[in-house]
């Protein structure tokens, strides 16, 4: 995560990130239509940018991250606009042996993080403890793709996008029901002077058991 760490200062100015969290944001509340009785939880906040977008829609917000660089960024902007519902967690919630708030969550999201966890399996058990039935579970992450997309992080280890039916089929075995698949927006790289694109998918789950 020291990456990351490293990168928590800068990363607001990069504004696609934020065009990404904007888009995300609005194709998850059309959906879900939240309300302010509800409470959220997003992994892998880093400095909040999609739940920053969210943060009107909500109660409370829960927003976990593992890189204390990026809960620093976050901790500074909660401060500097006096954000009321947001609830900042350095946690790992692999590494927890107990789940935190069981059955609390309507909604938990995660965006641009699933495909650096390698045991999905642990992570999908521990967001369906999390969440109360008939909450949502929204993922937004890479389409599969062949590597390429972090070729420049030397020691990246985690997956090369997901196949969807493969995730789907992951997600309906930790009890999950996919209520919502689309690709809302592409992710653009520039490679010299080639720019390649990469969809980013969200799925809607419903916790069903």
């Amino acid at each position: 995560m020291k990456h990351f760490d490293k990168q928590a200062k800068e990363w607001d100015n990069d504004p696609k990130k934020t065009e990404r969290a904007i888009a995300i944001a609005k194709e998850m509340t059309d959906f879900i239509q939240p309300n302010k009785t509800m409470n959220a939880f997003e992994f892998g906040c880093g400095t909040g940018l999609l739940s920053y977008q969210l943060k009107d829609f909500f109660k409370t917000i829960t927003l976990a991250d593992t890189s204390e660089g990026m809960i620093k960024v976050l901790q500074e902007k909660i401060a500097n606009e006096n954000i009321k519902n947001f609830e900042p967690l350095l946690i790992d919630l692999l590494e927890e042996d107990v789940v935190i708030n069981e059955n609390s969550y309507d909604v938990i999201y995660t965006l641009m993080t699933l495909h650096h966890i390698l045991v999905i399996d642990k992570i999908l058990k521990i967001f369906n403890a999390m969440l109360k039935t008939g909450g949502y579970l929204c993922i937004a992450d890479l389409v599969q793709e062949d590597g390429s997309f972090h070729s420049n992080v030397p020691d990246f280890n985690g997956h090369n996008g997901f196949n969807r039916a493969e995730l789907s089929a992951i997600l309906f075995g930790h009890g999950f029901k996919i209520e919502y698949n689309k690709i809302p927006l592409e992710i653009e790289k520039e490679f010299g002077k080639k720019i390649k694109k990469y969809p980013l998918f969200l799925m809607i789950c419903k916790k069903i058991n």
